[in-house]
């Protein structure tokens, strides 16, 4: 298997060269030249045996330097031990044709552990190989969920130093809290002036910025990513999918080959992209659901087929999805368009100058065959919480609740009773006043006293990791403008 980059098609790479270095010279993605198919009885195969080993079988397929050995001890480094019952993406069904995957019952108790507890092992492994005895630096911007996980992934692990950036006003009291509390000696944590687009933009410089890799290179270090623009992340994600469905199949909610809906809540394309490879692998899949928020520049694109940023940015109760910049939508453009080397970059240069594109019909008819997308207001957020709670005795966070209102919408609009699976990103404790004043009505600014209330509610324990949070120190205040990131992280590492 060899990797491509989305900007330059005879740009190559080992699966060891993508995951190490994160982002292609060029500033494009790293994207497979193919994709591994699974037959349906590999898929039900799935069912019934560990997490980590499922993920070894889909990992092995796409990054084939790693040999089987190496492979599977990264997978069990990562799954035995670190989730809830080793089992990290547990089903729960709300009615007939709902399945939620909750995929928050890692150590930060959100969707991103599953990755990002797996790639400081692949990461490692691929430094050995190819990386020339570097230290690997990684950077990374968050819209709350990421960096924690990042965080938690990446500390105190030999030969790394990570980065974490998030917007000063653009995540929740809870994330802001995880991730400024983060124990480790290898890890520093920076708010940024401005919302998550503009760090994300900022970070994306740095790693193309010739003088800081030189500076870098001097020292015996080189960049690498956490986000989801490193194909070391996106790849874990395909798993659960495919894991979903088999487990489905063997309980009998579906029978083998039939069609599924899969919703997700989406801000920067990551998690859907890992569906829609999935599909591309042989799931059966008939449409992806693209749910957005307040800050619906997804539902817009996927429905007309002109992507525009130049509009007002919402701060909402969905951190996670608060983003106009989607980075991962580049590789499904790449794919749409017969990994076209002109189109991809001229698409960004016209992002990047004018704040707008617009794709091809052939692209558009692609979009608008696989997916389909919708957003929900704060409002229905809120009554979707409080509904899913009253019904069912269930609480979900904000971003699940998004993802279910437009499952909703999608089915009162189209008749389709498949059989959906939805997913859940985040524990309700990471936004327990939301989730509260969704489900009583009472409002407050105190989370933990929220979480108690929560509690006596639902029966639902807030996870122990949370909890801690309240009496935990502070170590990282600072605050930078985005314009002062590049020397922030030059003068941290004694550039």
């Amino acid at each position: 298997m060899k990797f491509q980059s989305t900007r330059n098609v005879n740009r190559k790479a080992t699966p060891s060269e993508a995951i190490f270095s994160g982002i292609a010279p060029d500033g494009g993605l790293y994207v497979p030249e193919e994709f591994p198919a699974l037959s349906m009885e590999g898929i039900t195969a799935f069912a019934g045996k560990p997490y980590y080993e499922n993920a070894a079988r889909v990992l092995g397929a796409f990054f084939t330097d790693f040999t089987e050995e190496e492979i599977l001890a990264c997978t069990k480094n990562a799954y035995l031990g670190k989730f809830e019952n080793d089992i990290p993406a547990p089903l729960t069904m709300l009615g007939e044709n709902c399945c939620l995957i909750e995929l928050w019952h890692g150590p930060t108790c959100a969707f991103k552990d599953i990755a990002l507890q797996l790639l400081p092992y692949l990461l490692a492994k691929a430094a050995e190989k190819c990386g020339g005895g570097k230290k690997s630096v990684i950077l990374t911007a968050t819209s709350g969920d990421t960096g924690k996980a990042a965080l938690e992934g990446f500390c105190n692990v030999p030969g790394t130093e990570i980065f974490v950036f998030y917007p000063e006003d653009g995540v929740s009291s809870m994330q802001k809290l995880q991730m400024a509390s983060q124990k480790g000696e290898n890890v520093h944590v920076r708010a940024v002036k401005g919302n998550f687009d503009d760090t994300q933009t900022a970070v994306k410089r740095i790693f193309t910025d010739e003088a800081v890799k030189a500076a870098l290179a001097e020292k015996g270090m080189a960049f690498s990513s956490a986000n989801s623009i490193n194909i070391g992340r996106l790849v874990p994600q395909i798993v659960y999918y495919l894991e979903a469905y088999a487990k489905l199949a063997a309980d009998g909610k579906i029978k083998a080959g039939d069609e599924i809906n899969i919703a997700v809540p989406s801000g920067n394309f990551g998690d859907i992209l890992a569906a829609y490879y999935a599909k591309k692998m042989g799931l059966p899949v008939h449409k992806l659901i693209c749910a957005s928020n307040s800050n619906h520049v997804l539902t817009d694109f996927i429905r007309t087929g002109v992507y525009d940023r130049n509009r007002r940015f919402y701060t909402t109760v969905t951190p996670s999805m608060d983003i106009l910049i989607s980075s991962n939508l580049e590789r499904l453009l790449f794919d749409y368009s017969d990994k076209d080397a002109a189109v991809v970059p001229a698409l960004m240069k016209a992002l990047a100058e004018k704040g707008v594109y617009e794709v091809s019909g052939k692209v558009k008819a692609g979009l608008q065959t696989d997916f389909w997308a919708g957003w929900c207001s704060e409002e229905d957020t809120f009554r979707t919480v409080g509904e899913v709670f009253a019904d069912y005795h269930y609480l979900c966070d904000t971003h699940t609740a998004v993802a279910l209102e437009v499952c909703r919408r999608y089915r009162q609009e189209n008749g389709d009773r498949r059989m959906t699976v939805t997913v859940s990103t985040a524990s309700p404790y990471k936004f327990p006043a939301s989730v509260l004043k969704a489900v009583t009505g009472e409002t407050t600014s105190d989370e933990f006293a929220a979480a108690e209330k929560l509690e006596q509610i639902s029966g639902m324990l807030m996870p122990e990791s949370l909890r801690a949070l309240k009496n935990a120190e502070i170590r990282f205040t600072g605050l930078s403008g985005k314009e002062d990131l590049k020397e922030y992280v030059l003068s941290t590492i004694g550039g």
